[in-house]
């Protein structure tokens, strides 16, 4: 069956969204144990795929030939299950080389996940252990990459706004966008968006169990007893604060500047800054 992009920039909200899912599918007592995630949810940025469809040692896949084996890789992953497949990506959507970097044929659409990018950069320097001002440049950098590792392929993800403009802009793609912000504010409103797009039955009790069962607060108790396997090395914490308007605080209004240069046309696009350039989250 075709794939469910769960898209986002890195740091946005993705977690989160993957989580409300796999507890309003799994519908069970207790919440669904993060650390299997990953099995609910595959990742585009697994190598396994590729190894298997090429026959060859991980390590010895050159970049070139993991983007020629993408749209077999993408087959392999719609084939994974009877129903739709969710695959968590962070890549943005582009084409490399003639090949694109979501292939159409195997895709029913994309829950795209946006956040203020202010608020991103200080999650992403959290996450990554890198300094505000390190952090500032990534988002705003159109080469930035999520470099290879042990298991993982390249991720092409360019700054905030090229790469959140790739989803919106996608020619032909059945696209939901959830901001991180309506989440946080109304979470009953903005899952039960994601419910509908996804021809899901409406069931109310389901919907709050599932919303229950993915808060914040939920998340992180299960991190703090557990660790999470997608924590970076150098995080002191995955689920670190999960509220909006974190920039407020830690940012300089230099930084703050410098996203801004980078992001304003997008950010009033999205209901992040007024037509008179005041911040509104």
């Amino acid at each position: 069956m075709p794939i469910l992009w769960l898209a986002s920039y890195p740091k946005s909200g993705n977690t989160w969204l993957r989580a409300f899912l796999a507890n309003y599918l799994r519908n069970a007592a207790e919440p669904q144990d993060i650390n299997a995630l990953p099995e609910f949810a595959l990742g585009d940025m697994r190598i396994e795929p590729y190894a298997r469809i090429s026959g060859k040692e991980p390590s010895s896949l050159s970049r070139e030939e993991i983007n020629r084996l993408r749209p077999e890789a993408h087959r392999a992953m719609a084939a994974a299950s009877p129903g739709l497949v969710p695959v968590k990506t962070h890549t943005a959507v582009a084409t490399i080389g003639g090949i694109p970097t979501i292939t159409p044929e195997v895709t029913f659409g994309a829950i795209c996940v946006i956040r203020n990018p202010l608020d991103v950069a200080v999650s992403f320097s959290h996450h990554y252990a890198v300094g505000m001002d390190q952090a500032v440049k990534a988002i705003c950098f159109k080469g930035l990459e999520i470099p290879a590792k042990e298991g993982h392929v390249v991720q092409v993800v360019s700054d905030w706004s090229t790469h959140v403009r790739s989803w919106l802009n996608a020619p032909g793609l059945n696209l939901l966008t959830l901001r991180y912000e309506d989440m946080l504010a109304s979470p009953r409103r903005a899952f039960a968006q994601a419910c509908a797009f996804l021809k899901m039955p409406k069931d109310e009790a389901r919907l709050r169990r599932a919303i229950r069962h993915s808060s914040f607060r939920v998340l992180a108790g299960q991190e703090r007893a557990r660790g999470f396997v997608e924590r970076a090395r150098g995080a002191d914490a995955f689920f670190r604060r999960g509220r909006a308007g974190a920039w407020r605080d830690e940012l300089t209004p230099a930084q703050v500047d410098a996203v801004l240069a980078c992001h304003r046309p997008l950010m009033a696009e999205l209901g992040y800054v007024s037509p008179e350039g005041r911040i509104l989250v």
